[in-house]
């Protein structure tokens, strides 16, 4: 129950959060993270807050560190130093991945361009994460969350109407582009596996967030239509998005087929075949008289009887859970997706636990594999003698299995 990346290696020098969750996602798969900061200050998210967790015996811990770094080791090297430089060279000879966020160009005048990276590491495959890309007009670009969700689109997609713009409520572009850049170095290492050489992958915020355009994005390029900003619901289904009802409360419903939409209108007494409202096309250029609709009928209803009805006729529902609500709620416990670690200075503490899980199929049945123990972020250069006395011992030969 290691996972399926034992005994990969990563190097990762990213700070921040894209870069970060990517190690995270790695490491959560059962690599060995090493996480390179700066003497001292290290990585910049360390200094984000409040809120801060301070626990007795002193000292302060971010919780916006502690949400991307589960899983990985702290060394802290100054790149500037030539002792510091050569620990990392020997880490990067010995490494299977190298993760970096630097702005282009950064790494090639530290010394670690990708030529010699080739050279020290021919199996070596490096992530590195940009704001806006590599190269093009725009490629030295600093990339920060918000920006890159305002000049890739997302925020004119986002917000109660086309002159309300708004971020997501997490910095969404960083966390896509971690994921992305996770994914390429998956199937990177997978190709090493045919060839026995590592390669660069490269992709960026900007990248990210229009990787997930989806539907708005063909809404344009093939049917030249520009999305804009509807509240909370579906530009392209009707009705399917959060309703009003009795109480001061709300749903959300989806009727994402023909069948859905008349069982809704049987549980409720509506009429599924009225002018204007028999189909999905019809009730998307009616939306507004669907919403008013519904709302009448649910007015008197308060949200919990209302979800109840709903699950009773078979129309997807659901309630709007505040962050505390849904890792309190026994789905969420039951998936995994609260883990307990031990961290250094704050003991026994919850995070946000790894969105996969994964099960041994068999004749008789499932096994689940999912890794089950978790390392805590670490404290900012936790794990710097141990990885310091790993480097001084014999590296062995890539051929020889596990390098960690």
């Amino acid at each position: 129950m290691t996972g399926p990346l034992d005994g990969v290696l990563v190097v990762d020098l990213t700070r921040a959060l894209a870069g970060p969750h990517a190690g995270m996602m790695l490491g959560d798969l059962g690599a060995r993270v090493i996480k390179v900061e700066n003497p001292g200050s290290g990585d910049d998210t360390r200094g984000w807050g409040p809120p801060f967790v301070q626990p007795d015996q002193g000292g302060r811990e971010s919780t916006y560190f502690l949400s991307a770094n589960r899983n990985k080791q702290s060394i802290t090297l100054d790149l500037k130093d030539e002792a510091d430089k050569a620990l990392l060279t020997e880490l990067l000879r010995r490494a299977d991945v190298l993760l970096e966020n630097f702005r282009p160009g950064t790494l090639a005048r530290l010394g670690f361009g990708t030529d010699v990276l080739a050279e020290l590491n021919p199996r070596l495959v490096t992530l590195a994460i940009s704001g806006f890309g590599h190269d093009g007009p725009e490629g030295g670009r600093a990339g920060y969350d918000q920006i890159a969700q305002g000049e890739a689109g997302l925020m004119s997609l986002t917000g109660s109407g086309p002159d309300d713009p708004q971020r997501v409520g997490v910095p969404i572009g960083d966390l896509l582009a971690g994921m992305y850049g996770a994914y390429g170095v998956l199937a990177a290492l997978l190709e090493r596996d045919r060839t026995g050489r590592g390669q660069v992958v490269r992709t960026s915020l900007l990248a990210a967030v229009v990787g997930v355009h989806a539907f708005q994005g063909t809404a344009w390029t093939v049917a030249g239509q520009v999305g804009r900003a509807q509240g909370n619901h579906h530009p392209s289904i009707v009705p399917y998005g959060l309703f009003h009802c009795g109480g001061g409360g709300s749903v959300q419903l989806s009727c994402g087929s023909e069948g859905l939409w008349r069982r809704l209108c049987t549980e409720f007494g509506l009429d599924a075949e009225a002018e204007g409202l028999a189909t999905n096309g019809e009730r998307v250029g009616n939306r507004a008289r669907v919403v008013e609709l519904l709302e009448t009928a649910f007015a008197d209803i308060p949200a919990e009887q209302l979800l109840a009805r709903l699950a009773a006729a078979g129309v997807p529902a659901g309630k709007v859970r505040n962050i505390d609500e849904v890792y309190a709620w026994d789905q969420t416990l039951s998936q995994g997706l609260v883990v307990d670690v031990e961290h250094a200075t704050l003991g026994t503490v919850a995070l946000p636990g790894p969105p996969l899980r994964f099960f041994a199929p068999s004749a008789t049945g499932e096994t689940e594999t999912t890794r089950r123990e978790h390392r805590a972020p670490p404290t900012l250069g936790a794990d710097g003698d141990a990885v310091r006395a790993w480097l001084a011992q014999p590296a062995p030969d890539a051929e020889d299995g596990p390098r960690t």
